[in-house]
């Protein structure tokens, strides 16, 4: 790929703006479409693995992170009741990086949404893809806008409900229910919390984690297999009854769960898919979720798509032959996204099955040496 070239991102989210800081930085001209006008991120926390720190470090916001977010090393493992059962180390994977660091998804939005303008990528906010057509050398777009130009590349990063993946890859999976149910909420650190805790229940798992110098997220994952959808007006009281009984710091967050907190409350369904090897058709190639999305048990998804958008710049970029570019982005990255969705299923299927809490970390220390390697 050279500087004549031109690249369409589709999806405004992480890994989007991963990669057109990537292509912008190595001189490719980017548009990148969204299809949200405000171009707004919804969501409570999250939590930031070695892995994607050093990938935020490759993108040069790590230290907008540090300074908006928070960053520690390891956490604690406890009972549903409280009681200490062991430390986890997550050392950092540099002397210049940080164990494990977490943010709100919104202040990390803000962050890589102001360097993708800077970057010089062309933003088109509340439009999409009305047509496509694969043509010799490239792709030619119509947006539902009007807009009509030819791509060398045409990048879907839209999510797990990828638009793009139902039209070019109609035969590829749909993301399927896992069985679990999500609650995030965001509070005050109480005093001496600094680094994430977990609390393992009989077939849920509740955690927190820092998210910046005041405040933390914490979630509640459950079994919950008839799927059920749980009213925005209903959830305070639900998560007020379901974290009964957990010890530790849980008690004094979940007195604010239908007060001051309430607000800040995020439920959803945990759903997954992978697409089979390649994520290409001709010049149409998926990234992030919309590839491989995954649940937060490893808390890897935002970082895998920030790894894809890396990645793909790379390979493109290397030679100049983007036929050749795309086999060799699958094999850096297919391996590695099946790792992190199928140990991440895994996990949650202990979680469900009262399984071995030995197992369990086995599982995910595992997974945490495997994405130490480079991506």
């Amino acid at each position: 790929m050279a500087g004549n070239d031109k690249v369409l991102i589709v999806g405004g989210g992480i890994g989007g703006m991963s990669c057109a800081l990537s292509l912008r930085r190595a001189g490719i001209s980017v548009d990148l479409i969204e299809i949200d006008p405000a171009w707004k991120i919804y969501g409570a926390g999250i939590t930031i693995t070695g892995p994607t720190l050093r990938a935020l470090k490759t993108l040069g916001v790590l230290d907008e992170l540090r300074q908006h977010g928070a960053t520690w090393e390891g956490a604690y493992v406890f009972t549903q009741g409280g009681q200490f059962i062991e430390e986890l180390s997550f050392p950092p994977l540099a002397a210049d990086l940080p164990g494990t660091g977490g943010i709100m998804r919104p202040e990390l939005h803000r962050i890589l949404s102001a360097r993708t303008l800077a970057s010089g990528a062309h933003v088109r906010l509340g439009t999409t893809i009305e047509t496509l057509s694969q043509v010799p050398g490239g792709v030619k777009v119509k947006l539902t806008n009007g807009h009509r130009e030819q791509y060398s590349l045409v990048v879907g990063a839209d999510g797990i409900y990828s638009k793009l993946r139902e039209r070019e890859f109609p035969e590829a999976p749909h993301p399927k229910f896992t069985g679990q149910v999500i609650y995030r909420i965001v509070a005050e650190r109480p005093a001496g919390f600094d680094r994430t805790h977990f609390y393992m229940g009989a077939d849920s798992k509740l955690g927190f984690s820092p998210v910046s110098r005041t405040h933390m997220y914490m979630f509640l994952l459950q079994r919950s297999p008839a799927n059920p959808w749980v009213a925005v007006e209903d959830q305070p009281r639900r998560l007020y009854e379901a974290m009964a009984g957990w010890g530790g710091i849980a008690p004094q967050v979940r007195e604010t769960v239908q007060t001051s907190n309430a607000h800040t409350i995020n439920y959803r369904p945990l759903e997954a898919v992978l697409m089979p090897n390649p994520w290409y058709r001709g010049r149409v190639i998926l990234i992030g979720d919309a590839a491989h999305a995954t649940t937060p048990h490893l808390a890897s998804g935002a970082g895998m798509a920030v790894e894809d958008g890396i990645v793909l710049a790379e390979e493109v970029t290397r030679d100049g032959d983007i036929e050749a570019a795309l086999p060799r982005f699958m094999a850096r990255r297919f391996e590695r996204g099946r790792l992190v969705v199928e140990n991440s299923l895994k996990l949650g299927e202990l979680e469900m099955t009262h399984g071995s809490l030995t197992e369990h970390g086995r599982l995910m220390m595992a997974a945490v040496a495997a994405l130490a390697q480079p991506a």
